[in-house]
């Protein structure tokens, strides 16, 4: 018995070495990928050594946006920190994370796909920045997440069917994109046919159709038809004036051949 308690705890002991290995190399690229743009102030106390094993000392908090929770790292929060650079792959390597705040900077490149093993995630968002390609499928794996903000970035493509399955998901903004296609049901409706996220989660994707947004191609009058009838009001109208102008002249003919007529009698007359 004593055998196994020993070797139970000689794997805890590697496993958690290797946990903390994952985050050091999860932050070390996280910080190279950011830097490849202009780093900010927030990042100058990621060096070599802090950010080796970060959270072996529980009482320290030596990492600007780092949080810790049990050895591991549970939250990296950047917000409004002037980066610019891309989002690294290795991410993932920070397996414990739950939070994601990168938003409010220069970023940009695609969402690494990778980013859809951080199966712990509670919150990502990557708002106002500079984010390009697609949104992952992967995404749907993080079933925990609750929050999902990518709005104001320059996202393509469709919105994948499979975030529908995020059931703990109550917030979502993919607004100020550049998202196409049909938003799927499973966004837009729930199980039991009530409204899952309104019209603030889609805006400003001009390519993008479906519930709940408003259709607007069937609605009034084509740009073509406003001209047509405009056109075809105008020459109406020129003709029911010229119209008028014949008769005028016709009338005023007569009047004034009458007039001669009389005129000429009167002369015979003397």
């Amino acid at each position: 018995m004593a055998g196994i308690t020993l070797l139970l705890l000689c794997l805890s002991v590697l496993f958690r070495a290797e946990a903390e290995d994952n985050d050091t190399n999860c932050l070390i690229s996280v910080k190279a990928a950011l830097e490849a743009g202009e780093a900010s102030q927030k990042l100058s106390n990621w060096n070599q050594a802090s950010v080796t094993k970060p959270c072996s000392d529980p009482s320290s908090n030596s990492l600007e946006g780092v949080t810790c929770s049990n050895s591991r790292v549970i939250s990296i929060t950047l917000s409004s920190s002037n980066l610019a650079g891309n989002i690294s792959p290795d991410i993932a390597d920070c397996s414990d994370l739950q939070t994601l705040d990168l938003s409010s900077n220069s970023i940009s490149g695609p969402i690494p796909d990778s980013i859809g093993n951080l199966t712990n995630l509670v919150t990502l968002n990557l708002s106002s920045n500079s984010l390009s390609g697609t949104i992952p499928v992967g995404l749907s794996a993080c079933q925990y997440l609750n929050v999902l903000d990518l709005h104001k970035n320059k996202l393509l493509g469709s919105i994948p069917g499979e975030l529908g399955l995020l059931t703990r998901l109550k917030t979502l903004d993919l607004s100020y994109n550049k998202l196409t296609g049909q938003i799927p049901s499973s966004l837009s409706i729930t199980a039991t046919g009530a409204p899952r996220f309104n019209t603030s989660s889609f805006e400003g994707n001009k390519d993008l159709h479906g519930y709940p947004l408003v259709e607007h191609s069937n609605h009034g009058l084509s740009v073509l038809a406003i001209v047509g009838i405009g056109l075809g009001s105008g020459l109406l109208s020129l003709l029911v004036s010229s119209f008028a102008v014949c008769i005028w002249l016709r009338v005023s003919q007569q009047g004034y051949a009458a007039q001669e007529g009389k005129i000429s009698q009167l002369v015979s007359d003397t």
